[in-house]
């Protein structure tokens, strides 16, 4: 029993990792109906930007907060001068697009910093914790933390603010969102922003527990994707569960059949799922139609 409790607590921390990349993905496709295949490079950069401030004698607290800032610059960056630009082609072609995109942040990423993997020291202590047999690092609870947080800020901001209701607007009808005079262009790169936070976040918690290097984001940002599909796009709370039920199964697999398979055996999992229920495990939330 000890055992599976282990593998569970182990499978919650990788389920937290990708339901901050999920929610990164669903926070722009609730607004614009754009797929973002660069979040997982979001979430690289703020663990390489990080390692490389601190690098500079910049404290960590500093470093991380220019690391989140800078990110959500270039998810800004990304919307203003890209997106914003091919609004009206394909959703395929826009796929493509964020591939690009993704596979250019890579590569300059490499340029810069080389293919070498980079270690972060946690944020406090690095002794594990114990609880009734199960064993987890520190830095595992700021991850869990951070997921927490970063879900009960996008509840509050949809739910309880003017900001969250014009970016509802803009999910259900731009055109009347428009005509009330609110900019789902503007939505669409608050959007963004928020999105290259979270991506950014999810980067420096997670760099502590293993390492961060220029490719990070790629296997990453599929299995975030993924959670965000299982869990029904466009629902946060659903691909935040079933980012956790991904990290489970994928641990499970790991520690019962094989290491090198756990990831074979999560999207196995995932595939059976969906062909159960294509719509995911809780439905995509309805937000109308049309993007920006």
């Amino acid at each position: 029993m000890t055992e599976l409790l282990q593998y569970v607590a182990n499978g919650l921390v990788s389920g937290g990792i990708y339901a901050i990349v999920a929610v990164g993905f669903i926070t722009i496709y609730n607004v614009s109906k754009v797929i973002n295949l660069a979040q997982g490079e979001f979430l690289m950069l703020g663990g390489m930007v990080t390692v490389a401030l601190i690098g500079m004698n910049v404290p960590y607290g500093l470093a991380a907060l220019l690391a989140i800032i800078a990110v959500t610059v270039i998810g800004i960056i990304m919307q203003k001068y890209v997106i914003a630009y091919v609004k009206k082609a394909s959703p395929i072609s826009l796929i493509i697009l964020t591939i690009g995109i993704s596979t250019l942040i890579r590569g300059i990423a490499s340029f810069i910093w080389g293919k070498d993997a980079f270690a972060l020291a946690p944020i406090t202590s690095n002794e594990p914790l114990s609880f009734g047999g199960v064993t987890i690092a520190t830095q595992s609870v700021w991850i869990l933390a951070a997921v927490l947080i970063i879900l009960f800020f996008l509840w509050y901001l949809m739910e309880k603010t003017m900001l969250g209701k014009k970016i509802n607007a803009c999910s259900i009808n731009p055109m009347a969102a428009r005509l009330m005079g609110i900019s789902p262009t503007k939505m669409s790169m608050l959007a963004f922003a928020i999105s290259g936070a979270t991506g950014a976040i999810a980067g420096i918690v997670i760099a502590p527990l293993s390492v961060t290097s220029y490719d990070i984001g790629v296997l990453l940002g599929i299995k975030g994707f993924s959670a965000a599909i299982l869990g029904g796009l466009g629902n946060p709370l659903g691909a935040a569960v079933a980012a956790f039920l991904l990290g489970i199964v994928e641990s499970l697999g790991a520690g019962y059949v094989s290491s090198g398979m756990k990831d074979a055996i999560a999207f196995l999992v995932l595939i059976g799922m969906l062909l159960v229920k294509p719509s995911g495990l809780f439905g995509e939330r309805s937000v109308g139609k049309g993007g920006l």
